[in-house]
Protein backbone atom coordinates (compact mmCIF):
# COMPACT_ATOMS: atom_id res chain seq x y z
CA UNK A 1 0.00 0.00 0.00
CA UNK A 2 1.72 3.49 -1.17
CA UNK A 3 2.41 5.77 2.11
CA UNK A 4 2.28 9.46 1.69
CA UNK A 5 4.82 11.00 3.42
CA UNK A 6 4.62 13.59 6.64
CA UNK A 7 5.15 16.52 4.08
CA UNK A 8 2.42 15.40 1.69
CA UNK A 9 -0.08 14.50 4.72
CA UNK A 10 0.44 17.84 5.78
CA UNK A 11 -0.43 19.96 2.80
CA UNK A 12 -3.67 17.51 2.58
CA UNK A 13 -4.62 18.70 6.27
CA UNK A 14 -3.86 22.31 5.19
CA UNK A 15 -5.87 21.58 2.14
CA UNK A 16 -8.70 20.32 3.91
CA UNK A 17 -8.43 23.61 5.79
CA UNK A 18 -9.62 25.93 3.08
CA UNK A 19 -13.12 25.24 3.61
CA UNK A 20 -14.44 26.81 0.15
CA UNK A 21 -11.57 24.76 -1.62
CA UNK A 22 -12.13 21.59 -0.24
CA UNK A 23 -15.72 21.86 -0.09
CA UNK A 24 -15.82 22.94 -3.88
CA UNK A 25 -13.70 19.74 -4.49
CA UNK A 26 -16.25 17.68 -2.71
CA UNK A 27 -19.43 18.67 -4.41
CA UNK A 28 -17.87 19.03 -8.15
CA UNK A 29 -16.46 15.38 -7.87
CA UNK A 30 -19.61 14.59 -6.79
CA UNK A 31 -21.39 15.97 -9.44
CA UNK A 32 -18.37 14.67 -11.69
CA UNK A 33 -19.59 10.81 -11.02
CA UNK A 34 -23.20 11.42 -10.82
CA UNK A 35 -22.53 12.65 -14.69
CA UNK A 36 -20.93 9.53 -15.47
CA UNK A 37 -24.07 7.94 -14.50
CA UNK A 38 -26.42 10.27 -15.94
CA UNK A 39 -28.97 7.95 -17.64
CA UNK A 40 -29.87 6.20 -14.29
CA UNK A 41 -31.28 9.69 -13.46
CA UNK A 42 -32.08 11.61 -16.69
CA UNK A 43 -33.64 9.44 -19.52
CA UNK A 44 -36.74 8.35 -21.77
CA UNK A 45 -35.76 4.80 -20.87
CA UNK A 46 -37.36 2.69 -18.18
CA UNK A 47 -34.84 1.83 -15.21
CA UNK A 48 -37.26 -1.17 -14.82
CA UNK A 49 -40.69 -2.67 -16.33
CA UNK A 50 -43.28 -5.64 -14.54
CA UNK A 51 -45.31 -6.87 -16.96
CA UNK A 52 -47.70 -9.88 -16.61
CA UNK A 53 -44.80 -10.92 -14.06
CA UNK A 54 -42.11 -10.49 -15.50
CA UNK A 55 -38.96 -8.07 -14.97
CA UNK A 56 -37.56 -6.17 -17.72
CA UNK A 57 -34.72 -3.18 -17.39
CA UNK A 58 -34.85 -1.12 -20.41
CA UNK A 59 -31.75 1.31 -19.53
CA UNK A 60 -29.12 -1.09 -19.52
CA UNK A 61 -30.90 -4.20 -21.86
CA UNK A 62 -31.65 -4.06 -25.60
CA UNK A 63 -34.53 -2.19 -27.36
CA UNK A 64 -38.21 -3.52 -26.16
CA UNK A 65 -40.87 -2.79 -29.05
CA UNK A 66 -43.81 -1.22 -27.97
CA UNK A 67 -45.54 -4.24 -28.94
CA UNK A 68 -43.45 -6.07 -26.10
CA UNK A 69 -45.89 -4.27 -23.45
CA UNK A 70 -48.86 -4.22 -25.29
CA UNK A 71 -48.65 -0.98 -26.62
CA UNK A 72 -49.22 -0.20 -30.55
CA UNK A 73 -46.54 0.36 -33.18
CA UNK A 74 -43.74 -1.11 -34.34
CA UNK A 75 -41.18 1.47 -33.06
CA UNK A 76 -39.48 1.25 -29.73
CA UNK A 77 -41.69 1.16 -26.13
CA UNK A 78 -42.23 5.05 -25.40
CA UNK A 79 -42.40 4.20 -21.56
CA UNK A 80 -43.96 7.71 -19.93
CA UNK A 81 -47.07 6.50 -21.84
CA UNK A 82 -46.61 3.57 -20.58
CA UNK A 83 -46.05 4.61 -17.37
CA UNK A 84 -49.54 6.37 -17.04
CA UNK A 85 -51.58 3.26 -18.95
CA UNK A 86 -50.66 0.91 -16.13
CA UNK A 87 -51.72 3.31 -13.99
CA UNK A 88 -55.33 3.96 -15.56
CA UNK A 89 -55.28 0.00 -15.67
CA UNK A 90 -54.51 -0.91 -12.15
CA UNK A 91 -53.33 -4.33 -11.60
CA UNK A 92 -49.72 -5.19 -10.63
CA UNK A 93 -47.70 -3.81 -13.97
CA UNK A 94 -46.13 -0.69 -12.98
CA UNK A 95 -43.05 0.81 -15.00
CA UNK A 96 -40.24 2.89 -12.63
CA UNK A 97 -38.98 5.67 -14.73
CA UNK A 98 -35.83 8.03 -13.86
CA UNK A 99 -36.26 11.25 -11.93
CA UNK A 100 -36.53 13.19 -15.10
CA UNK A 101 -38.18 10.98 -18.20
CA UNK A 102 -36.61 12.51 -21.13
CA UNK A 103 -32.91 12.50 -23.49
CA UNK A 104 -30.66 15.02 -23.96
CA UNK A 105 -32.20 14.80 -28.06
CA UNK A 106 -35.94 14.10 -27.06
CA UNK A 107 -38.34 16.75 -28.48
CA UNK A 108 -41.31 17.58 -26.68
CA UNK A 109 -44.32 18.64 -28.68
CA UNK A 110 -47.18 17.64 -26.13
CA UNK A 111 -47.96 21.42 -24.22
CA UNK A 112 -46.94 25.28 -25.82
CA UNK A 113 -44.87 25.54 -29.01
CA UNK A 114 -41.20 25.33 -27.68
CA UNK A 115 -39.46 27.16 -26.05
CA UNK A 116 -41.65 26.39 -23.14
CA UNK A 117 -41.04 27.39 -19.79
CA UNK A 118 -40.24 25.24 -16.68
CA UNK A 119 -43.21 23.16 -16.20
CA UNK A 120 -43.12 19.93 -12.69
CA UNK A 121 -46.54 18.96 -14.90
CA UNK A 122 -44.46 17.86 -17.97
CA UNK A 123 -41.37 17.08 -15.80
CA UNK A 124 -39.52 19.68 -17.57
CA UNK A 125 -37.73 21.67 -14.49
CA UNK A 126 -35.92 24.11 -16.05
CA UNK A 127 -38.03 24.00 -19.44
CA UNK A 128 -37.42 23.35 -22.87
CA UNK A 129 -35.32 24.75 -25.68
CA UNK A 130 -35.98 25.92 -29.32
CA UNK A 131 -36.69 22.44 -30.76
CA UNK A 132 -38.70 21.49 -27.67
CA UNK A 133 -35.20 19.60 -26.04
CA UNK A 134 -35.24 19.33 -21.70
CA UNK A 135 -32.81 22.05 -20.74
CA UNK A 136 -32.04 20.40 -17.44
CA UNK A 137 -30.88 16.99 -19.53
CA UNK A 138 -28.95 19.06 -21.74
CA UNK A 139 -27.13 20.97 -19.12
CA UNK A 140 -26.15 17.26 -17.03
CA UNK A 141 -24.77 15.51 -20.68
CA UNK A 142 -23.04 18.90 -21.28
CA UNK A 143 -21.60 19.27 -18.28
CA UNK A 144 -20.51 15.27 -18.63
CA UNK A 145 -19.61 15.99 -22.14
CA UNK A 146 -17.11 19.70 -21.20
CA UNK A 147 -15.62 17.56 -18.13
CA UNK A 148 -14.95 14.81 -20.37
CA UNK A 149 -12.92 17.21 -22.57
CA UNK A 150 -11.21 19.78 -19.93
CA UNK A 151 -9.72 16.01 -18.27
CA UNK A 152 -8.82 14.55 -20.96
CA UNK A 153 -7.29 17.69 -22.71
CA UNK A 154 -5.51 18.52 -19.36
CA UNK A 155 -3.91 14.77 -18.75
CA UNK A 156 -2.49 14.64 -22.62
CA UNK A 157 -1.03 17.83 -22.68
CA UNK A 158 0.17 17.97 -19.09
CA UNK A 159 1.76 14.24 -20.29
CA UNK A 160 3.22 15.60 -23.09
CA UNK A 161 4.23 19.17 -21.62
CA UNK A 162 6.28 17.54 -18.53
CA UNK A 163 7.96 14.90 -20.73
CA UNK A 164 9.08 17.16 -23.04
CA UNK A 165 9.92 20.13 -20.46
CA UNK A 166 11.98 17.93 -18.22
CA UNK A 167 13.95 16.98 -20.75
CA UNK A 168 15.49 20.11 -21.96
CA UNK A 169 15.58 21.38 -18.54
CA UNK A 170 17.98 18.23 -17.60
CA UNK A 171 19.99 17.91 -20.89
CA UNK A 172 19.55 21.37 -22.03
CA UNK A 173 22.47 22.17 -24.60
CA UNK A 174 20.96 21.43 -28.43
CA UNK A 175 18.30 19.92 -27.24
CA UNK A 176 17.40 22.54 -24.95
CA UNK A 177 17.85 25.14 -28.36
CA UNK A 178 15.65 22.81 -30.56
CA UNK A 179 12.62 22.56 -28.47
CA UNK A 180 12.64 26.54 -27.69
CA UNK A 181 12.94 27.11 -31.09
CA UNK A 182 10.31 24.83 -32.37
CA UNK A 183 7.68 25.80 -29.38
CA UNK A 184 8.10 29.89 -30.40
CA UNK A 185 7.18 29.24 -33.91
CA UNK A 186 4.37 26.74 -32.81
CA UNK A 187 3.22 28.99 -30.65
CA UNK A 188 2.79 31.90 -33.28
CA UNK A 189 0.08 29.41 -35.44
CA UNK A 190 -3.09 31.02 -34.73
CA UNK A 191 -5.35 28.49 -33.44
CA UNK A 192 -8.64 29.42 -33.94
CA UNK A 193 -7.64 29.49 -37.67
CA UNK A 194 -6.70 25.54 -37.50
CA UNK A 195 -10.00 25.26 -35.92
CA UNK A 196 -11.96 26.46 -38.53
CA UNK A 197 -10.00 25.07 -41.61
CA UNK A 198 -10.09 21.21 -39.98
CA UNK A 199 -14.05 21.71 -38.88
CA UNK A 200 -14.55 22.86 -42.82
CA UNK A 201 -12.41 19.44 -43.61
CA UNK A 202 -13.06 17.26 -41.29
CA UNK A 203 -16.13 16.05 -39.86
CA UNK A 204 -16.57 17.90 -35.84
CA UNK A 205 -15.95 14.86 -32.89
CA UNK A 206 -14.98 15.11 -29.63
CA UNK A 207 -11.41 13.19 -30.43
CA UNK A 208 -10.99 15.48 -33.03
CA UNK A 209 -11.26 18.47 -30.56
CA UNK A 210 -9.16 16.95 -27.48
CA UNK A 211 -6.56 15.97 -30.15
CA UNK A 212 -6.42 19.72 -31.71
CA UNK A 213 -6.37 21.40 -28.28
CA UNK A 214 -3.81 18.77 -27.41
CA UNK A 215 -1.40 19.94 -29.89
CA UNK A 216 -1.53 23.44 -29.11
CA UNK A 217 -2.03 23.23 -24.66
CA UNK A 218 0.95 21.34 -24.10
CA UNK A 219 3.67 24.54 -24.62
CA UNK A 220 2.09 25.98 -21.28
CA UNK A 221 3.21 23.67 -19.24
CA UNK A 222 6.46 22.85 -20.79
CA UNK A 223 8.12 26.25 -19.98
CA UNK A 224 7.13 25.64 -15.92
CA UNK A 225 8.31 22.32 -16.01
CA UNK A 226 11.43 23.40 -18.12
CA UNK A 227 12.59 25.97 -15.44
CA UNK A 228 11.96 23.97 -12.27
CA UNK A 229 13.54 20.60 -13.48
CA UNK A 230 16.95 23.05 -14.75
CA UNK A 231 16.84 24.73 -10.82
CA UNK A 232 16.14 21.33 -9.40
CA UNK A 233 18.71 19.73 -11.66
CA UNK A 234 21.84 22.01 -9.93
CA UNK A 235 20.42 20.63 -6.43
CA UNK A 236 22.77 19.04 -4.20
CA UNK A 237 20.26 15.97 -3.77
CA UNK A 238 20.32 15.81 -7.80
CA UNK A 239 24.76 15.98 -7.94
CA UNK A 240 25.04 13.00 -4.89
CA UNK A 241 22.57 10.56 -6.88
CA UNK A 242 24.74 10.89 -9.50
CA UNK A 243 28.16 10.51 -7.70
CA UNK A 244 26.31 7.34 -6.12
CA UNK A 245 25.79 5.84 -9.77
CA UNK A 246 22.17 6.34 -10.16
CA UNK A 247 20.50 5.95 -13.56
CA UNK A 248 19.31 8.87 -15.78
CA UNK A 249 15.91 7.70 -15.13
CA UNK A 250 16.26 7.12 -11.22
CA UNK A 251 17.15 10.73 -11.20
CA UNK A 252 14.27 12.34 -13.62
CA UNK A 253 11.68 10.08 -12.07
CA UNK A 254 12.72 9.59 -8.10
CA UNK A 255 14.40 12.41 -7.52
CA UNK A 256 13.61 15.70 -10.02
CA UNK A 257 9.89 14.79 -11.08
CA UNK A 258 8.67 14.69 -7.67
CA UNK A 259 10.10 18.20 -6.42
CA UNK A 260 7.93 19.39 -9.74
CA UNK A 261 4.94 17.98 -9.53
CA UNK A 262 3.52 20.91 -7.15
CA UNK A 263 3.53 22.90 -10.88
CA UNK A 264 1.27 20.69 -12.17
CA UNK A 265 -0.94 20.20 -9.32
CA UNK A 266 -1.23 24.27 -8.81
CA UNK A 267 -2.04 24.73 -12.19
CA UNK A 268 -4.54 21.50 -13.01
CA UNK A 269 -7.47 22.85 -11.76
CA UNK A 270 -7.16 26.73 -13.38
CA UNK A 271 -6.32 24.29 -16.72
CA UNK A 272 -9.69 22.95 -16.34
CA UNK A 273 -11.56 25.65 -16.14
CA UNK A 274 -9.42 26.90 -19.28
CA UNK A 275 -10.42 24.08 -21.45
CA UNK A 276 -14.28 23.70 -20.27
CA UNK A 277 -14.42 27.37 -21.57
CA UNK A 278 -12.34 27.04 -24.42
CA UNK A 279 -15.17 24.20 -25.62
CA UNK A 280 -18.05 26.47 -24.71
CA UNK A 281 -16.89 28.87 -26.96
CA UNK A 282 -16.16 27.13 -29.96
CA UNK A 283 -19.52 25.88 -29.53
CA UNK A 284 -21.18 29.13 -28.93
CA UNK A 285 -19.36 30.69 -32.16
CA UNK A 286 -20.54 27.34 -34.16
CA UNK A 287 -17.05 25.72 -34.66
CA UNK A 288 -17.48 23.12 -31.80
CA UNK A 289 -19.37 19.79 -31.71
CA UNK A 290 -22.00 18.81 -34.15
CA UNK A 291 -25.27 18.69 -33.15
CA UNK A 292 -27.90 17.62 -31.60
CA UNK A 293 -24.57 16.88 -29.19
CA UNK A 294 -25.58 18.63 -25.44
CA UNK A 295 -23.39 21.13 -25.36
CA UNK A 296 -23.02 24.30 -23.36
CA UNK A 297 -22.23 26.72 -25.90
CA UNK A 298 -24.95 26.03 -28.25
CA UNK A 299 -27.49 26.68 -24.95
CA UNK A 300 -25.80 29.98 -24.97
CA UNK A 301 -26.35 30.81 -28.61
CA UNK A 302 -30.25 29.78 -28.12
CA UNK A 303 -30.21 32.05 -24.60
CA UNK A 304 -28.97 34.57 -27.14
CA UNK A 305 -31.39 33.78 -29.84
CA UNK A 306 -34.63 33.51 -27.36
CA UNK A 307 -34.31 36.43 -24.92
CA UNK A 308 -38.07 36.04 -24.55
CA UNK A 309 -36.78 32.90 -23.11
CA UNK A 310 -34.95 33.58 -20.09
CA UNK A 311 -34.90 30.43 -18.25
CA UNK A 312 -32.15 29.38 -21.01
CA UNK A 313 -29.68 31.51 -20.66
CA UNK A 314 -30.60 32.12 -17.13
CA UNK A 315 -29.57 27.97 -16.44
CA UNK A 316 -26.67 27.53 -18.92
CA UNK A 317 -25.11 30.98 -17.52
CA UNK A 318 -26.15 29.85 -13.66
CA UNK A 319 -24.06 26.35 -14.55
CA UNK A 320 -20.90 27.60 -16.03
CA UNK A 321 -20.56 29.95 -13.20
CA UNK A 322 -21.40 27.53 -10.78
CA UNK A 323 -18.73 25.32 -12.50
CA UNK A 324 -15.99 27.24 -12.99
CA UNK A 325 -16.03 29.30 -9.79
CA UNK A 326 -15.89 25.88 -7.68
CA UNK A 327 -12.73 25.11 -9.82
CA UNK A 328 -11.17 28.43 -9.34
CA UNK A 329 -11.89 28.10 -5.06
CA UNK A 330 -9.78 24.65 -5.28
CA UNK A 331 -7.36 25.95 -7.66
CA UNK A 332 -6.90 28.77 -5.21
CA UNK A 333 -6.58 26.30 -2.01
CA UNK A 334 -4.35 23.89 -4.13
CA UNK A 335 -1.97 26.74 -4.77
CA UNK A 336 -1.93 27.67 -0.80
CA UNK A 337 -1.74 24.05 0.46
CA UNK A 338 0.85 23.11 -1.89
CA UNK A 339 2.95 26.28 -1.58
CA UNK A 340 6.49 24.48 -1.35
CA UNK A 341 7.57 28.05 0.59
CA UNK A 342 5.60 27.13 3.05
CA UNK A 343 6.23 23.90 3.80
CA UNK A 344 10.13 23.96 4.37
CA UNK A 345 10.06 21.50 7.23
CA UNK A 346 8.31 18.34 8.95
CA UNK A 347 7.14 19.23 12.29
Amino acid sequence: MLKMSPLTQKKIRSFKQIKRGYWSFIILTTMLVLSLFAELFINSKALMVKYDGDYYFPVVSDVYLARDFGQVGTSEANYRQLDKAFEAQGGDNYVLMPLVPWNPLEQDFSGDFPPTAPNAEHQHYLGTDDIGRDILARLVYGFRIAMGFALLTMAASYAIGTAVGCAMGFWGGKFDLFFQRFIEVWSMVPFLYVIMILVSILQPTFALFVAINVLFGWMAITWYMRTMTYKESSRDYVMAARALGASTSRILFRHILPNTMVMIVTLAPFTIALNITALTALDYLGLGLMPPTPSWGELLQQGKSNLDAPWIVASVVSSLVLVLVMVTFIGEAVRAAFDPKKFTRYD
